[in-house]
């Protein structure tokens, strides 16, 4: 298995074929740059190594502690973490949930400690406006995360097979 330091190479030196593919077959610099980033901070914060003591969770500095009970629900290398799509979709929604009680916490501080009233429905609303107006966008960065994601996979596996490899060559 690669360390964190290679994973992150990896992501690097793969970004600039990242998006000169997604530019090529998309023709869109707002598609490009959404599936590029998305690419850079799969590889570099939200991998699927997220279920250990890695770089990735580190870099998240004192958000780090929001990943503590995903790290202790999954096994390291689970399907659930590691797989194609399902890994993604989890962390995903995972941080989905931290950020919408982030929002609701936030909200119940503004409305009743310093008597400001918000909108809710309008904020939703204009939400939904904006997510159906992006969702060239939206489809870009989720497969910008999921190709981060398998690139880290997949180096993983080839480094496991390559391990392998090698130690039946000694034997």
């Amino acid at each position: 298995m690669p360390s964190g330091r290679t994973h992150d190479q990896i992501t690097l030196r793969t970004l600039p074929f990242v998006a000169v593919g997604a530019l090529v077959l998309s023709r869109s610099a707002s598609l490009t740059l959404s599936l590029s980033g998305a690419f850079l901070f799969s590889g570099l914060m939200f991998g699927p190594d997220l279920d250990i003591y890695s770089v990735q969770y580190k870099r998240w500095g004192y958000l780090k502690l929001i990943w503590l009970p995903y790290r202790k629900l999954l096994r390291h290398r689970s399907w659930l973490s590691h797989g194609p799509i399902i890994g993604t979709i989890l962390r995903l929604i995972y941080l989905g949930v931290w950020l919408a009680m982030g929002i609701i916490l936030n909200g119940l501080i503004l409305t009743r400690i310093w008597g400001i009233s918000l909108d809710w429905q309008g904020a939703l609303q204009q939400m939904e406006q904006q997510g159906t107006q992006y969702v060239p966008e939206g489809l870009a960065i989720l497969l910008g995360l999921e190709l981060g994601a398998m690139s880290h996979t997949c180096s993983d596996g080839l480094g496991s097979l390559y391990k392998a490899a090698m130690k039946r060559l000694k034997n």
